[in-house]
């Protein structure tokens, strides 16, 4: 599960790259991301829709009180993220709170000018040791 922040000035290309960054970094290759992940009031941006459409993967809109649920898991913290969305970090919490319960952070929070990434297994992944 790939969760996703972004400004809305962000291109696609730029939130494309991140992903495939995370990607390396969790050393998975992007074909296993399963779905992307974004707070519900971006999910209709064209950039995300473009990414999305791009990777073939459903995009999952987020409610605000679903990324809300699950911050005690997130461990970045932005405090102007705090301020206006009460999570530390779009990315994970939409990562976690669409993995679901149990779910792991295999990638924190990293970040390009405009967007942000971090990616998610859910708990049976997990158990499974995939």
């Amino acid at each position: 599960m790939a969760g996703i922040g972004f400004r809305r000035a962000t291109p696609a290309d730029e939130i494309l790259a991140l992903v495939a960054r995370a990607c390396d970094a969790a050393g998975v290759p992007l074909a296993r991301v399963a779905r992307l992940a974004t707070a519900a009031d971006r999910a209709g941006e064209p950039p995300i829709r473009s990414v999305a459409d791009a990777l073939g993967r459903p995009l999952d809109a987020i409610p605000s009180e679903a990324m809300i649920a699950v911050d005690a898991q997130v461990s970045t913290r932005s405090p102007r993220i705090e301020a206006s969305r009460r999570v530390g970090s779009v990315a994970e919490a939409a990562a976690l709170a669409a993995a679901g319960v149990g779910a792991t952070l295999v990638v924190r929070r990293i970040a390009s000018a405009g967007a942000t990434c971090a990616l998610a297994l859910r708990a049976q992944s997990v158990t499974q040791g995939s």
